[in-house]
Order: structure tokens, then C-alpha cells, then sequence
């Protein structure tokens, strides 16, 4: 299991303010949703609690520890799939298991497992050229499951799919979750998105960044994506969620932060 506890963070990128003073915390086993505009401080902020970044000012614990740089019980799954392309999706899955002082032959038997669950099996012998994009990410969340991390950081996983794909994924991440309970920090711009996966949806600004609104989403689990979709309440949620982002100001400064905030 994993919290995070956020109190006061800032980040500047030189004269550039991304964000001031965020406060934020995350239960263990919570499935939260970063909901925001480019330029807002998304990806910043999902950085600074994997440890790729150094905040300029206040605190940031998982688990009752402050974050002073990666740690060995968190993954990240970026929107870009970041597969190694001469490497198998069995290899691909591994490798992080492998970058732990796992061997060859005991890393793809603790991956099958891992394989089964994002449903490839048959494809570990496949290179990530002949899979489709919903195939890559798959391979990517695999990886990341495998090393079974407290905290799992997901960047915009499913922006590059088309939009079946995408909605394909969010309905196998539910299942994944429901089956692998872990606690989730997922950055997304879709409204949809964030209320079907979420327990919570936290709704940022830009200009500098800051956080408005902190929502509980109120369907109870498992999920039926589809369902939900045609709930009052989910159109109630969407609309206060878009009006939200309709207030954004122009941010201050047009360049600097990190790519995809």
C-alpha cells in the first residue's frame, strides 16, 4: 500500500511558476485523477512524486517518506509506449523485473502472470512493431504491474489511441484495479475518462497552476463503463468538470514547464 501526502509544493522552472502551494492527499489503494489543460502542471506534479524532478518548495511524502528521488516500490506509465523494440513483449514486460536483480528465466515466469492479466497471452514472442498501439500500451501497463508497485504514476497512458481504443483501455484498466488494488495518480485532459476510472477527480488550473476542485465520484465498483456513461450523474459530473475548465485564465508565461503539462 502507498499514500501520498502533498503540502505546499511549488515548482519554478526559473522565472516560470508552474504551480505554488498545492496541498493534496492520496489514500492508500485511491484511484485519483489529475484533470487539466495543458500548461497547468499535470505532469509536473507526477514527476515530482516519482522523484524525476526536485521541488522548489514544500513537502511531498508517499508512505510517511519524503521523496528524494525514484523509488523502488512506484512505476510510471507514460503515454508514449517507451518499449524497447528489439526486445519481445515477454522481454519487454520483464525488463523492469530484470533491473531488480531478477534472472532471465525467473523473470518471464513472474511476468506470465502479468501478460495473462492485460490479456497477450500468445503475443510473448511478438516485437512491439507487429502489435497495434492498444497492444503497445498494454505491453507498457504489464511492465509496469509487473514489479507489483504501491504506487502506480499513469501519464496520459491511453492519448495516443484512437478512440475505441481508448475506451477499450479504460474498461481493462478497471478490471485490472478491481482484480490488483493499487494506489493510482493517473494524469488525463478527458473529462470521460477521469470519471470512469476515478474515486476522485482533482481539477487544476493553469496560470500559475493550481488546484479548484476536488471531486468524489460517487459510482460504486466494480464499474460498468458503458453504464455509467449513460447515468445522470455522469453528465452532471462531466458538465460541472467542463465548466471548471472553461474558466481557465491565460496562462502567465507561454513556455517552460515539462512537455504535456
Amino acid at each position: 500500500m502507498a499514500s501520498v501526502a502533498i503540502d505546499g509544493l511549488a515548482k519554478h522552472f526559473g522565472a516560470l511558476r508552474v504551480f505554488d502551494d498545492l496541498h493534496l492527499d492520496v489514500a492508500d489503494d485511491e484511484f485519483v485523477s489529475i484533470l487539466g489543460p495543458s500548461g497547468c502542471g499535470k505532469t509536473t506534479l507526477l514527476r515530482l512524486v516519482a522523484g524525476l524532478e526536485d521541488p522548489t518548495a514544500g513537502s511531498l511524502r508517499v508512505s510517511d517518506e519524503e521523496v528524494t528521488g525514484p523509488r523502488p516500490n512506484m512505476a510510471v506509465v507514460f503515454q508514449n509506449f517507451r518499449l524497447l523494440p528489439w526486445r519481445t513483449v515477454e522481454d519487454n514486460v520483464a525488463y523492469g523485473v530484470r533491473l531488480r536483480g531478477g534472472g532471465r528465466k525467473a523473470a518471464r515466469e513472474q511476468v506470465g502472470r502479468y501478460i495473462a492479466m492485460v490479456g497477450l497471452e500468445g503475443w510473448e514472442k511478438k516485437y512491439p512493431y507487429q502489435l497495434s498501439g492498444g497492444m503497445q500500451q498494454r505491453v507498457g501497463l504489464a511492465r509496469a504491474l509487473a514489479i507489483d508497485p504501491a504506487l502506480l504514476l499513469m501519464d496520459e497512458p491511453f492519448g495516443a489511441l484512437d478512440a475505441q481504443t481508448r475506451e477499450q483501455m479504460q474498461e481493462e484498466l478497471l478490471r485490472i484495479w478491481h482484480t490488483d488494488r493499487k494506489t493510482v495518480l493517473f494524469v488525463t485532459h478527458a473529462i470521460d475518462e477521469a470519471i470512469v476510472l476515478s474515486d476522485r477527480v482533482i481539477v487544476m488550473q493553469a496560470g500559475p497552476g493550481r488546484i479548484v476542485d476536488d471531486i468524489a465520484i460517487p459510482f460504486e465498483r466494480p464499474r460498468d463503463a458503458p453504464r455509467i456513461r449513460l447515468d445522470p450523474r455522469f453528465t452532471e459530473l462531466r458538465a460541472r468538470m467542463w465548466s471548471l475548465l472553461r474558466q481557465e485564465p491565460a496562462p502567465e508565461h507561454a513556455a517552460g514547464g515539462i512537455s504535456g503539462d
